[in-house]
């Protein structure tokens, strides 16, 4: 049996772990690896060894740190086949989709290689007779990021490249789920020229997760995963004195108007709510269809969701895999139980399927199901999982108000003909990133990616400009340089610009 090891330091070691994790093939249903769970000394072993890095790394210029991240994003492209069936043997996502995911992670490394320019500070001459001022950015340190299995290329890629671009090092704990593209990732780090101890990996469960929060050499960490943990790291890191944003689970809504065009947004819906089986941070999960669009869309969404084929990631002809662990599926085909046994109807029910050559596999077909109400479980609660329900509202109005009333505000989406529509909506929703006419409103890497209400815990986005300001600091100073005859003693009062 194969066993992932820890990248500490520029090499895979096995470090102090005695405890093994199984990493499923999630079409086959068989286990194909395990992976090392860290002991605090492993982690500790990482925070040295990225400690001793920062010291050198710091100092590089900045031109020489932007060099890497243009080699790493060739690099990534000449690997991408590589990387993406990575992914699909371990997360089960189709090798199209995880090609997607590495693409998109891959616009945050081409951001921070424009790290010259992100990182130019500010400068006033004469802000008081012969005084200047000027501000300037520098790096935290050693910063962890703690990442979720759903994305194990792009979410980690939302926060390393700029927090090493801007001269920190960096200790990885991805998903004990599927773990591989991690080290392959540091490898190609390592060829990219990144100095050993600037980027480490290491795998783990809670034991880890709280020896990263805990130690005092790491000064920050990121996170994205559910919202109970969410609230755990930002917490309990906060609480040991770290700069910490993470970002919780999500029920993501898309508002259907009547004036809508009604093949389109079907065909938006079902890619958005059945994608990667559901298992995205920014999947459509609830559908809230006002007034006469409600029946002729349920019937276009119920008739395109029978037509997908599902399968094995590998397979060229599969648009969804299987889901990530039995745990997975187990817990989606419970909450398409609750919901039926709740009144709702099941339009189109994925539970029980099996693909043939692959029947062991953690397998749910897509499912529908419309006449949910906001009472349900299986709309209050993140089943990351490919169900899409639909509510109804007879008024654009009261669409809104049910968006707003919802605990979560990552994303959400409107599809109208109706320009007014659009731009009231996208001011009156609170939710972080909206799409109009657009099902997944994930930003370029340019702009931040992050969430409101318990989608967020934190002031800082990920990923460009608020992602730089995460992962440094800022100094501000104000100059004076005074001839030796304009000396004219002590002055106690107040200063001020004259």
């Amino acid at each position: 049996m194969r066993t992932i090891e820890h990248w500490i330091g520029g090499h895979e070691t096995a470090g102090s772990s005695t405890r093994h994790g199984t990493v499923w093939n999630p079409a086959t249903g068989q286990e194909q690896a395990q992976v090392l769970l860290a002991e605090p000394a492993d982690i500790d072993a990482a925070v040295q060894a990225a400690a001793k890095a920062f010291q050198d790394w710091r100092d590089v210029g900045v031109l020489r740190r932007a060099r890497v991240m243009f080699k790493m994003r060739e690099l990534i492209e000449k690997n991408m086949d590589e990387l993406a069936g990575v992914v699909a043997d371990e997360h089960g996502k189709t090798v199209d989709d995880a090609k997607g995911e590495i693409t998109r992670g891959l616009e945050v490394v081409e951001f921070a290689a424009g790290i010259p320019s992100l990182l130019k500070g500010e400068f006033s001459e004469q802000v008081a007779t012969d005084v200047d001022s000027y501000s300037f950015r520098q790096p935290l340190g050693v910063v962890a990021g703690i990442t979720p299995f759903n994305f194990p290329v792009m979410v980690p890629m939302w926060m390393h490249p700029v927090a090493i671009a801007t001269g920190n090092t960096f200790l990885l704990k991805p998903s004990e789920r599927d773990p591989s593209a991690s080290n392959l990732v540091a490898q190609l780090y390592a060829d990219a020229g990144l100095p050993e101890g600037v980027f480490n990996v290491v795998h783990g469960d809670k034991v880890a997760v709280d020896a990263i929060l805990d130690h005092p050499g790491i000064e920050a960490v990121s996170f994205v995963g559910s919202t109970p943990i969410a609230r755990y790291i930002y917490e309990r890191g906060s609480a040991s004195g770290k700069r910490v944003q993470a970002l919780g689970g999500a029920k993501n809504h898309a508002v259907v108007l009547p004036d809508a065009d009604l093949d389109y947004t079907a065909d938006q819906l079902v890619s958005a709510g059945y994608g990667s089986a559901g298992q995205r941070c920014m999947a459509i999960s609830a559908v809230v269809a006002v007034g006469a669009a409600g029946d002729a869309l349920v019937e276009k969404v119920r008739e395109r969701s029978e037509r997908i084929v599902v399968g094995a990631g590998r397979d060229a002809r599969s648009e969804m895999g299987p889901l990530v662990t039995p745990e997975a599926r187990d817990r989606v085909v419970s909450y398409v139980a609750s919901g039926a046994d709740a009144g709702a109807t099941v339009v189109v029910d994925g539970r029980g399927l099996s693909v043939e050559g692959h029947e062991d596999g953690f397998f749910v077909g897509p499912t529908l199901i419309d006449g949910v109400t906001t009472d349900m479980d299986i709309y209050q609660d993140e089943i990351f999982g490919p169900v899409l329900v639909v509510l109804r509202t007879d008024t654009f109005e009261e669409a809104i108000e049910l968006v707003n009333a919802n605990a979560y505000g990552n994303g959400t989406a409107i599809f109208t003909s109706n320009g007014e529509a659009a731009r009231t909506f996208q001011r009156r929703v609170t939710v972080g990133m909206i799409g109009v006419n657009v099902p997944i409103p994930v930003p370029m890497a340019f702009y931040s990616f992050g969430g409101w209400k318990d989608s967020l815990f934190g002031d800082r986005h990920m990923h460009g400009p608020e992602g730089v300001g995460f992962y440094t600091r800022a100094k501000v100073v104000t100059s004076r340089w005074p001839h030796v005859h304009d000396a004219t003693g002590a002055q106690l009062n107040f200063p001020t610009a004259h």
